[in-house]
């Protein structure tokens, strides 16, 4: 959204576009990145040949590239979770134009690149259930036939024209069935399309378009099957089927020519039974055949999901919730299909793996798993058949609730309802992308909230009555200067480094991370491990290893062995914490937890250095919001669901109470409050004078605390995350970031003490755009605290300022906004 400043009375009109000067300015806001995990659906990765992956995120696609390791792309278009995503492949093998995505909002998109950038190409909509499955090739001229199956127990196959227009052509009904998965192939020879499809009557059900029926039944699984997927090679057609039985079938099907058809069986000759079916096309007729051509076993658990390599080879890779992949093969000279390649995880309480996928030439292997992890695993090109741990993104897989950077601007904390907290910072070795390098807290309780309290601390609130206090350990510490390439010595400095442990664990059924310090570290000897003295011993603690990392940890040492340990539990509210804030001087920390009454709405303060409580500020009557201390530290303001908000002012120190008091300084009741809505946000501006407040009414109030002033602006949308930038424009404007319910995030400057000259004193200057914007609610908003970006260490004059976004949609974003733009 390129724009040059402007300031207009008719606030829609600036709202709406963008200002488009003779010369296009260079853009205001670019993402940086997004941290994502796939949705936890089978079949909802899909590799291009172009190389890029795509994967459901929540209600978008994102569209990954494995070699930059950054999200290029989020397609927003779906309103319920993406369920199947599948790229539409070239005959010629050229890189994909069209991609197909269902959702549980019962619509199939096709999308389209158009210079380089997808967009929503066409829309179909007729399943009355949440779509689970989706499969497309490109039929005679250009047309796309697409299948898609559903919970409403159908399959439907549509055909898409050029004239953007999509056609439902057959609807195939199950009964009381589900199909799990579809696949679409051309048979041999010809261009009839060909449909397989597997469900819970444990069958592969064949059907040909010609005659929209069904041509056979494949018996033979014992279980749901889960995965299917067709591969054409030399004149052939090899599909593949997966089950919950632990097996993989492989069936052939080929054409028969005019003379295998009339001869009579030889009962001499053992061989497969064939199944034979005729297919007329136009004046013609032909007679294909399907047989069994192998069972692979090899999985302890459900197979999820097959995956062919494309190209000449014959490669089949299955995916299983044993938590491993196999790659398998024919061997050379006897074609028996044999386990080439076995990758998986160890230890972690994971489920296993839910899909996989290759890269197009083979040197890269792809699964994700329950909990929306990716895991990539690439070739060792050096050693034959080696295959080792790659670096891949990851993120929370529910929404994220908060989110705070370290004092320095040097990484980004982020707590979900996914029950974790997560650290995330830019890998400045290699091409300063960012990754996740620690996740310091899983927790058995949704996250809520968290505060930083020094440079490797914070505190956390999760749906429970107790706050947790963490302190990073030496090996993070250590690990966080290999990637970061800072230096270890003055990260040590800045932390207590004589008494740190070395890193933590978890007790096998408890909560709370146990510290290890160093001389404790236990290694398990592999005949120790049998021996249960009682049934506890048989529930491991999460052994912690310490990691010497020099690149991103994969998800199964980030789940072990990156835990921060927990310093102190603070006990005082009488319900689930809602929202936490520190002061600058990181002395302070305020807490409010969910409430009905004046009583539980209070705000507890606690002191950092002794973790008592210091005091209980009653004001509200309702759950307090938000809370923010001034950059001063000596003002704490809270805003609550009683649409009211109240200002709290530091005591001076007196010998009697050397600690910090604060006192009500003032705040505004039922009849005098501005807001009609809860007030969801509030931010301090940099030179502590103004504060913002943010609310469901859509208005967004600007006040000076020392005199009585105020500016409001309406922004068209539940207002639900406000933050004052930093750094000053060069104006010496305030720049502000409004975040709004429907995931868009507005920028305004504001200079007070225009409203005199007849002119508004804010003025909008840019926002995200449809591919920039979260797909849900905005939560949080927090500015980097100083100037420059956190990838690039010489920016300190720089022009750039970062804003880091937590939403809904499961995904954080990382936005630099370039102020000279402005």
């Amino acid at each position: 959204a390129a724009s040059s400043a402007v300031t207009s009375h008719h606030h829609s009109t600036l709202r709406k576009g963008i200002i488009h000067s003779d010369t296009m300015a260079a853009p205001v806001i670019e993402t940086c990145h997004v941290a994502c995990c796939a949705n936890r659906t089978p079949n909802v990765v899909s590799w291009s040949r172009g190389g890029t992956i795509a994967f459901g995120t929540c209600n978008s696609v994102a569209l990954y590239d494995p070699q930059e390791r950054r999200v290029v792309a989020v397609l927003n278009g779906h309103a319920g979770r993406v369920n199947a995503v599948q790229w539409v492949h070239r005959e010629d093998c050229a890189p994909e134009s069209h991609l197909v995505s269902g959702g549980s909002d019962n619509r199939l998109i096709l999308w389209e690149a158009q210079n380089e950038k997808f967009g929503k190409s066409v829309e179909c909509e007729g399943h009355t259930g949440p779509i689970s499955a989706v499969a497309a090739i490109y039929t005679e001229g250009s047309g796309i036939l697409v299948a898609s199956s559903a919970s409403d127990s159908t399959v439907r196959l549509w055909l898409y024209t050029d004239n953007r227009k999509a056609e439902c052509l057959h609807i195939i009904s199950f009964g009381s069935g589900f199909m799990m998965d579809v696949s679409l192939a051309l048979l041999p020879g010809s261009r009839v399309p060909i449909l397989a499809c597997g469900g819970d009557d444990s069958r592969v059900h064949l059907y040909v378009q010609s005659k929209g029926e069904k041509v056979k039944s494949l018996q033979g699984h014992e279980d749901w099957i889960r995965g299917v997927e067709w591969a054409s090679i030399g004149g052939e057609l090899l599909l593949a089927s997966c089950s919950q039985d632990c097996l993989i079938r492989v069936w052939k099907l080929f054409a028969k020519s005019g003379t295998d058809i009339h001869t009579e069986d030889d009962h001499t000759i053992i061989k497969m039974k064939e199944d034979v079916f005729e297919v007329k096309e136009r004046d013609m007729s032909s007679v294909f055949a399907v047989s069994l051509e192998t069972v692979l076993a090899g999985h302890e658990n459900w197979v999820y999901g097959v995956h062919w390599q494309d190209g000449s080879l014959i490669n089949l890779l299955s995916a299983s919730m044993d938590k491993t992949m196999i790659l398998w093969a024919p061997e050379e000279g006897s074609g028996v299909w044999v386990e080439q390649v076995r990758v998986g995880e160890v230890g972690g309480n994971t489920l296993g793996f839910y899909g996989c996928q290759m890269s197009p030439d083979g040197s890269m292997i792809l699964a994700h798993a329950f909990h929306g992890a990716l895991h990539l695993w690439c070739k060792d090109q050096d050693k034959e058949g080696v295959w080792r741990p790659g670096v891949v993104i990851s993120g929370h897989f529910n929404a994220v609730q908060d989110l705070s950077w370290d004092p320095e601007g040097e990484f980004i904390l982020s707590v979900g309802s996914d029950q974790t907290t997560r650290l995330f910072t830019p890998w400045r070795k290699q091409d300063a992308t960012w990754h996740e390098i620690s996740r310091p807290q899983i927790h058995g309780y949704d996250m809520q909230c968290l505060a930083m309290v020094g440079r490797f601390q914070f505190v956390s609130g999760a749906d429970e009555k107790v706050l947790r206090v963490f302190q990073a350990p030496r090996n993070f510490v250590e690990n966080f200067a290999n990637i970061s390439g800072m230096s270890l010595e003055k990260l040590l400095t800045s932390s207590d480094s004589a008494n740190l442990p070395e890193g933590a664990s978890t007790p096998a059924l408890g909560l709370s991370n146990k510290a290890v310090f160093q001389g404790k570290i236990l290694w398990l000897k592999p005949q120790e491990e049998k021996q249960f003295n009682s049934v506890s011993d048989q529930y491991h603690e999460s052994y912690f290893h310490p990691l010497n990392l020099t690149e991103p940890p994969p998800e199964d040492h980030l789940l072990q062995n990156t835990l921060w340990p927990e310093v102190q539990k603070l006990y005082g509210h009488g319900f689930e914490m809602f929202c936490l804030a520190s002061d600058s001087a990181r002395t302070v920390v305020a807490s409010a937890c969910k409430a009905s009454k004046v009583e539980h709405a209070a705000v507890l303060l606690w002191s950092t250095g002794t973790w008592r409580q210091l005091q209980t500020l009653p004001c509200h009557s309702l759950t307090v919001t938000q809370m923010a201390f001034s950059p001063d530290a000596q003002l704490l303001l809270a805003v609550s669901r009683d649409r009211t908000w109240s200002l709290w002012r530091r005591n001076l120190p007196s010998p009697e109470s050397p600690e910090p008091q604060f006192s009500l300084h003032a705040h505004t009741g039922k009849d005098t409050a501005v807001h009609s809505r809860i007030i969801w946000s509030c931010d301090w501006s940099p030179d502590s004078k103004y504060f913002v407040t943010s609310s469901r009414d859509k208005k967004v109030i600007f006040r000076c605390w020392i005199k009585p002033c105020s500016s409001l602006l309406d922004v068209g949308d539940s207002a639900t995350a406000v933050a004052f930038c930093p750094v000053l424009c060069s104006d010496n404007s305030y720049l502000l970031a409004v975040g709004l319910e429907c995931g868009r995030i507005l920028l305004y400057r504001w200079s007070p003490g225009q409203e005199a000259a007849g002119r508004h004193d804010w003025s909008s200057c840019a926002e995200t755009d449809v591919l920039q914007s979260h797909a849900l609610a905005v939560k949080r908003l927090r500015w980097r605290p100083r100037a420059g970006r956190a990838e690039s260490e010489a920016e300190e004059k720089s022009s750039w300022v970062q804003l880091a976004s937590a939403s809904a949609d499961h995904s954080v974003k990382i936005f630099n906004v370039n102020k000279l733009a402005l």
